[in-house]
């Protein structure tokens, strides 16, 4: 029987989810594209392995936003990594779920990651299942999927070639007449073709190595051997670069749990999921977590107070303050201090950083206090109201190369913000003062 269908809402937009079972642990199943809950339970293959997984948890799917029986048209600015984790937190609000395991396939799978990375009060464990950090290839990353196969698959999708998609994704069931009928449905339904196009170059396009050594949740990794898709080292770089994370081969070559040998699949699933064990908020804030940091400073302030008396500057740095604290709150960010003559200031999301950066930089140079801005996503520790780390330090020498007025940002915040429509110039390789190696940084150019 298929259960109740609800809707969350994120702003304007409702996100289509359902529960299944009531066990002690919710995991919330991140789908991705390939996603829509019609399918699900159309067929008695399809819907064996998710009521396998409701007997043990209380499981919680649903649709993203531009897929299935949600929203057609996802309405907010942010970037895709931090609008795909905010559909995930309005359903798990939606649904109850103060923290959840998190199981993410293919493309739901770096949502799902930097959700673990920056919010890991919410995220009890990840399961990853064809999910990849990075899918195409790169100078550094001869493992990814090679160019031909990735325009093979981006033909087939720009042609709308269905039955060769079916055949594709489910390989152990070629031939059979009747998964290619429902095969046939669960395409259509997924997505329009324009959507599918879409959300298939950005899946090419991101990029989350960087989360990965942030992560410290329960991880469990999973491949299918004979996976056409993705080579067995694309998971398994994944599984190296989180600490403690466990990963498991499996028997078949599908592309989802359906079909092929599922039991080796579902074992390890149930299994992971009996050894979760609840970890309390307090203890997951006191660890180290992934976050955008932003500073600021005004420029030539020394001279700017010299030039106007005490009493003129002190006026002017309340505007500084007032200014600094009301946008960085618009944009859902904290005002971690005051430095004197700028701010340090703490985002989950890089995008929210980028326009928060961007607004109080214009709004500044307008009032005639321009001030540089530096932006760096890394890894911070949390000390009461305070943080502190490696991160925090990159960010100051970051915003020490910008210019007045100019917003400058680490490759990694450009990396995480890919697919959004924030612009940057390369302004080349640069030595940070107590920073190892060669950074290359951008400025921000607009939205």
């Amino acid at each position: 029987m298929e259960p109740d269908t609800r809707y969350a809402r994120l702003g304007e937009d409702r996100i289509a989810f359902q529960v299944v079972g009531d066990g002690p642990v919710d995991l919330v199943v991140s789908r991705g594209t390939f996603s829509t809950l019609d399918a699900v339970w159309s067929m008695t293959e399809t819907a064996a392995p998710y009521l396998r997984l409701a007997a043990v948890c209380r499981l919680i799917l649903f649709d993203r936003l531009g897929t299935g029986w949600s929203d057609s048209v996802p309405l907010t600015a942010l970037p895709p990594l931090e609008s795909r984790w905010a559909e995930i937190q309005a359903v798990m609000d939606a649904a109850g779920s103060q923290r959840a395991v998190v199981m993410g396939f293919q493309d739901g799978g770096p949502p799902a990651m930097f959700g673990a990375a920056t919010s890991p009060d919410r995220v009890l464990g990840l399961i990853l299942f064809h999910s990849p950090a990075r899918s195409r290839q790169d100078v550094d990353y001869p493992i990814g999927v090679d160019e031909a196969t990735i325009a093979e698959w981006g033909t087939m999708v720009s042609e709308w070639d269905i039955d060769r998609m079916v055949g594709m994704s489910f390989p152990s069931r070629a031939g059979d007449e009747r998964v290619l009928q429902w095969g046939r449905r669960y395409m259509r339904s997924m997505a329009t073709p324009a959507a599918m196009i879409a959300y298939t170059q950005e899946m090419g396009e991101t990029d989350v190595r960087d989360l990965l050594p942030s992560i410290r949740v329960p991880t469990l990794v999973i491949h299918r051997r004979e996976f056409r898709w993705g080579r067995p080292e694309l998971d398994r770089y994944v599984a190296d670069h989180i600490a403690g994370s466990r990963y498991v081969e499996a028997p078949g070559s599908d592309a989802d749990l359906f079909f092929d040998e599922t039991a080796p699949l579902l074992d390890a699933i149930t299994g992971f999921l009996a050894e979760i064990e609840p970890l309390t908020i307090e203890r997951r804030i006191a660890e180290r977590m992934m976050a955008t940091i932003l500073f600021t400073d005004i420029v030539s302030s020394t001279e700017r107070a010299q030039a106007g008396g005490d009493a003129n500057w002190v006026t002017q740095l309340q505007i500084h303050d007032d200014l600094s604290r009301n946008l960085i709150s618009r944009h859902g960010g904290r005002l971690v201090k005051s430095t004197g003559d700028g701010v340090l200031a703490l985002f989950d999301g890089p995008g929210r950083g980028l326009l928060a950066a961007g607004d109080l930089s214009a709004s500044l140079d307008r009032a005639g206090l321009p001030v540089r801005s530096g932006l760096h996503a890394g890894e911070i520790e949390v000390r009461g109201q305070d943080i502190a780390g490696v991160g925090v330090h990159i960010a100051a020498r970051v915003m020490a190369e910008a210019a007045p007025a100019e917003v400058m940002v680490s490759r990694t915040v450009r990396d995480l913000v890919v697919g959004s429509e924030f612009r940057f110039e390369d302004r080349g390789l640069h030595r940070l003062k107590g920073v190892d190696g060669e950074w290359q940084l951008f400025a921000l150019a607009g939205s």
